[in-house]
């Protein structure tokens, strides 16, 4: 079982950027990064797979960006522009590939993200 600690949420204003890294005990064969906002379900948010390729979920594209290093065992998003309505907690994912799908439930932590308008 991989295990996995995300770091570097916080507050920031609208439009503001945030960088969140998650260290993964061991190497994965794909990752992602999924969230939970008030008062919605959880949901993913981008996703790496096996040939590093990367998707986002509409509302992110052009705004996050994710990166890996290490075989996928440190992922980073970083976050632009951010909205109110990315306030929530973020988690990574490990074998968690496409955002589109409906991800696990959250097995680490995560880190919160605060945006105010």
């Amino acid at each position: 079982q991989v295990e996995v600690v995300e770091y570097g949420g916080g507050s920031v204003q609208a439009g503001g950027s945030l960088r969140l890294s998650c260290v993964a005990s061991k190497s994965t064969l794909c990752m992602g990064w999924t969230r939970q906002t008030p008062g919605k379900e959880h949901e993913g948010v981008a996703g790496i797979d096996s040939f590093d390729r990367i998707t986002y979920i509409d509302a992110v594209k052009g705004r996050f960006t994710l990166s890996q290093d290490n075989a996928r065992r440190i992922v980073h998003l970083q976050m632009n522009d951010l909205k109110p309505e990315d306030t929530g907690v973020y988690y990574c994912a490990p074998n968690y590939c496409y955002p589109e799908y409906r991800p696990p439930p959250p097995a680490s932590p995560g880190t919160q993200v605060n945006v105010s308008s």
